[in-house]
């Protein structure tokens, strides 16, 4: 009979599971420091059709929101294509909720370089809609009207609490976020992990990508091994949408929780 390796000889995996695009350098950066990296997002973005009458113009607007870098692309995009290349116009600021995505908006096409762009710094506890309001309650005033830039789901916190502190809030869904469809070969390496003894370590980054991902793996048939693997969270309330940690060999799983960014994600694995 063959024995399953040793636990010295197991790989070290790291399952990426950012959209498309968002997990090549951190996987590189990650085989270096010995892991193995497997990039398997959760999920596909589509951007939702637009219609340009419809479109919400920044001109119309004291502050535009963007919840991430994929909210700017699209939105910048649309605004491309109703109305050609255009400034952004003056005067109206624009706010991200960390300063990995006020990167990306700024490297935009159509975006103006002079613009304010509103951000938690990279020494905040957390970068999300919580660490953004901090940053909004320093302003003079609050904008009197906010355009909210964002997908179809997710959540509606920062909009709500504008909403109670008397600023006007238009949410505008620029695209729609759906499960991957893994391969089976992809699937098939799973499994070999799985059966090999092998307990990886999952990034989760939304609490939608964490649901495709273990809805995948019921599929699959692998719930007991997501139970034993380990996890990166780039925000606290995403623990409670994975395994938990409990007691004995066969409950081994691992939460870290850190900023999302590249540099706290691959901090946080290096520790695992």
């Amino acid at each position: 009979m063959v024995k399953a390796p040793a636990a010295a000889e197991r790989p070290r995996v790291a399952v990426l599971t950012r959209p498309a695009g968002r997990n090549e350098a951190l996987a590189g950066r990650l085989q270096g420091a010995g892991w193995l990296p497997c990039v398997l997002p959760a999920l596909e973005i589509h951007p939702l059709p637009m219609v340009p009458a419809d479109l919400p113009r920044p001109a119309a607007y004291d502050m535009v929101v963007f919840v991430s870098g994929n909210a700017a692309r699209h939105y910048l995009d649309q605004l491309s294509r109703a109305d050609g290349p255009a400034a952004w116009p003056a005067g109206v600021i624009a706010a991200t909720v960390g300063p990995a995505s006020a990167q990306a908006l700024r490297g935009l096409d159509g975006f103006g370089a002079n613009t304010t762009v509103l951000h938690p710094g990279a020494d905040a506890e957390s970068h999300d809609s919580e660490a953004l309001w901090q940053v909004l309650q320093d302003l003079p005033q609050l904008p009197a009207r906010v355009l909210v830039v964002r997908g179809t789901q997710g959540r509606d916190w920062l909009g709500d609490t504008l909403e109670a502190h008397g600023s006007a809030v238009t949410r505008h869904a620029v695209y729609l976020r759906r499960p991957a469809g893994w391969t089976a070969s992809q699937v098939a390496q799973l499994r070999r992990w799985a059966d090999d003894g092998v307990g990886a370590t999952w990034l989760i980054t939304s609490g939608e990508g964490a649901d495709a991902v273990r809805a995948g793996l019921d599929a699959a048939g692998l719930s007991d091994w997501w139970g034993r693997c380990g996890f990166v969270l780039t925000h606290p309330t995403l623990a409670r949408r994975v395994p938990q940690a409990g007691h004995g060999a066969t409950c081994q799983a691992m939460v870290k929780i850190c900023l999302p960014n590249d540099d706290s994600i691959f901090q946080a694995f290096v520790a695992a």
